[in-house]
């Protein structure tokens, strides 16, 4: 699984990193660590609009978004 650590930063940043990540994997899931609620709810949308099933854990003070 592919991992990417968007922690501490402001959006586009994370979902401009998820979306290279999602290119990268190859149809492997993606994990997506996020600090802030907004950039968790635009990674979802992000992963919504690829067609991709979305799983988000709370991880401390984090977000851990699973991109399937």
């Amino acid at each position: 699984m592919l991992e990417v650590d968007a922690r501490g930063l402001s959006c586009p940043e994370p979902v401009m990193m998820a979306m290279d990540a999602l290119k990268r994997a190859g149809g492997q899931p993606v994990r997506v660590l996020v600090s802030a609620s907004v950039a968790r709810d635009n990674v979802m949308a992000l992963a919504k609009r690829k067609k991709k099933s979305v799983q988000v854990e709370r991880v401390g003070d984090d977000y851990a978004l699973v991109i399937e």
